[in-house]
Order: C-alpha cells, then structure tokens, then sequence
C-alpha cells in the first residue's frame, strides 16, 4: 500500500515525520533511483526507497531513541523518592524502552534508550570498549588536574581511567572514557582537586548529541544504528 515518504521513514525509525520532510527537501531520499519530492507517495513492497544511498529497512521490532538528557531527571523507569525520571521524557513513545547505562540525576546529555537487550550489552559491557565523550566544566587548579586525570586515578578501592582528557577552554574540558564506573567522571575530578559545575555526555560509540532540545528525543537512524552495531 501506497503512504507518503515522512511516514515510511518514521515506521521504519530513521527519523521523525518533520525530520523526513527536510531529508527530502534536502535531495536525500530517493524513490527507484530518482529524487524524491515532498508529498510524493511509495509503496515499500515493490518500490525501492533509500536514504543517503541506504535502502530503507523494515524495522525489527526493536525501539532506539537518542534523548537529550536535562538535569534534575534520574536514569530509571521508576524512582521509590518520587523524583523525577527519563521515563517520563519518553512517555509517548508506544514501546516500552530502557536506558542504556546511567547519567547521574545533575548530569546531563546523550542518552540512549531501547528494548533491544543485546544491543544494550553491547555498549555498556566494558570488554566491547564503546567510548563514551563527556564536556565537563570545573572549578579549581585545571593545570594541577589534568595530569592527574591523565593517569589511572584509585578511588573507593577501584582504579579510574580516562582514555583522554583535553582541556578546551579555561573552565572546560573533554573527557573520554570507555570503562563506565559509577560517577566516574566526576570522582576522578574529585580526585584531582576540581569540582564539577556541569558535566554533559555529547558521544557515544559514533553517535553525537546533535541539535537536539534537552528533554527531547527521537528514533535514530538507520546510519547511527549501524554504526552503533560495528
């Protein structure tokens, strides 16, 4: 059966409707080889739609969402203290999804949420080495620190460690890691003498945080789900 282009890539969760109509515009999608037009209509069992050159898939019967985090909101479906949680950002999507490890309730940022449990071993199990990109802005000696960060850090009986730390600014820097310990980032601040005034995830894997609102989500792309699965 015939529908529109937008609702072919949101069944398929390459992106949201208003999301389609710009790809279009924007020449990225094509209908059996040619550009597709806004309005135009396709019909999956016979004709061939891509996206950046990627034919369209069906989906899996898995959900992916990417949402941008705000602070004040804990990384659970349910929280016993009645506080506030990421579950509650994603209450209109119609599958039941989970997030993919943790962002503290004052941290914010990249957070992926699915119903896909290997998927979710995948990028929280340390032994698959799935790097995780934090900006985090601090108070303190940056100078004193940064070595600090740059070598394992012990803490609580165990050894933290950073794969790189960059300074990007007086008050800022970039922080990656791999290994996902509790409250890693900001402990090895601790740890070095800085205090954290705001920490925010913007990479996991390959996926960036984009232009996305805080409190906001969206389905992710066929592109980032494959790039998310190498």
């Amino acid at each position: 059966m015939e529908e529109r282009l937008q609702k072919l890539l949101s069944a398929a969760g390459i992106c949201s409707r208003r999301r389609a109509e710009e790809y279009i515009q924007a020449g990225r999608v094509t209908v059996n080889g040619k550009t597709a037009r806004l309005g135009e209509k396709a019909d999956p069992s016979r004709d061939r739609v891509e996206v950046d050159g990627l034919p369209l898939e069906a989906p899996a019967g898995y959900t992916y969402l990417m949402l941008n985090k705000p602070r004040g909101y804990v990384t659970t479906l349910s929280d016993e203290k009645g506080r506030k949680t990421v579950a509650q950002l994603v209450a209109d999507c119609p599958a039941r999804v989970w997030p993919v490890g943790r962002l503290d309730m004052d941290s914010e940022g990249l957070l992926l949420l699915t119903d896909d449990g290997a998927l979710t071993h995948k990028l929280t199990h340390p032994s698959h080495g799935v790097e995780k990109e934090y900006r985090v802005w601090v108070s303190g000696n940056v100078d004193r620190a940064i070595p600090i960060l740059s070598a394992p850090v012990a803490d609580g009986g165990e050894l933290l460690t950073a794969d790189r730390v960059e300074r990007t600014g007086e008050r800022t820097l970039n922080v990656v890691i791999h290994q996902g310990k509790n409250r890693q980032v900001r402990r090895m601040c601790a740890a070095a003498g800085l205090k954290v005034e705001r920490l925010r995830r913007v990479r996991e894997g390959k996926l960036l945080l984009d232009g996305l609102r805080p409190g906001r989500w969206r389905p992710l792309t066929m592109e980032e789900l494959r790039a998310l699965r190498e």
